[in-house]
């Protein structure tokens, strides 16, 4: 034990123009801070229970929004591509049949307004008339599928003799209309 006496000095002494102490205020014009227990902050501390879950939950949502946003844009561009394809069917098969239905009528005229311009090009209303007309009739016939690849349609077609043979129609897109025209028979 020690003997009551006076303060020792401090071991390194204090210059006049330190800071004080966090026990005094430094600036009489600055209230110190409250004391005690129950002071409230002057903002609220940000909540920190469930922040996985909320994080978690708002990628999810998000991942749900992007495969929606996605998934619809890729469903839309197969039903556009379905419904395409089932356009140059339907109008391959249809100018196909308008064709062979001249022919079977002989109107040689409207068979020929069914051809495409590059047909229309290597011969002249008159001469495929007068070609189609020296030709074996056709008094029957029956329209294959479409082939969208190669826009080709099958045609199992009777003659007036009873004599059946297969032909080719080859088809080509109207660069006006964007309809079906019948290019070339093989």
């Amino acid at each position: 034990m020690t003997a009551p006496g006076p303060a020792a000095p401090p071991p390194h002494p204090v210059p006049s123009d330190a800071p004080a102490a966090p026990d005094s205020p430094a600036d009489p014009g600055v209230p110190a801070p409250p004391p005690g227990p129950g002071v409230a902050p002057p903002f609220a501390a940000p909540p920190t229970e469930g922040r996985r879950a909320r994080l978690w939950l708002g990628l999810g949502v998000g991942a749900l929004a992007v495969l929606l946003c996605c998934g619809g844009g890729g469903a839309a561009v197969v039903g556009l591509a379905v419904s395409n394809v089932q356009a140059v069917e339907e109008q391959g098969r249809a100018v196909t049949d308008d064709y062979y239905q001249a022919l079977v009528e002989k109107d040689w005229s409207k068979a020929y307004d069914q051809l495409c311009d590059d047909a229309r090009r290597r011969e002249s209303r008159s001469e495929f008339e007068q070609r189609v007309a020296t030709e074996p009739q056709i008094s029957g016939y029956r329209v294959g599928e479409v082939d969208p690849q190669t826009l080709t349609v099958p045609v199992d077609v009777t003659l007036s003799g009873g004599k059946r043979e297969a032909q080719t129609v080859t088809l080509a897109p109207d660069q006006q209309t964007g309809g079906m025209e019948v290019c070339g028979v093989s």
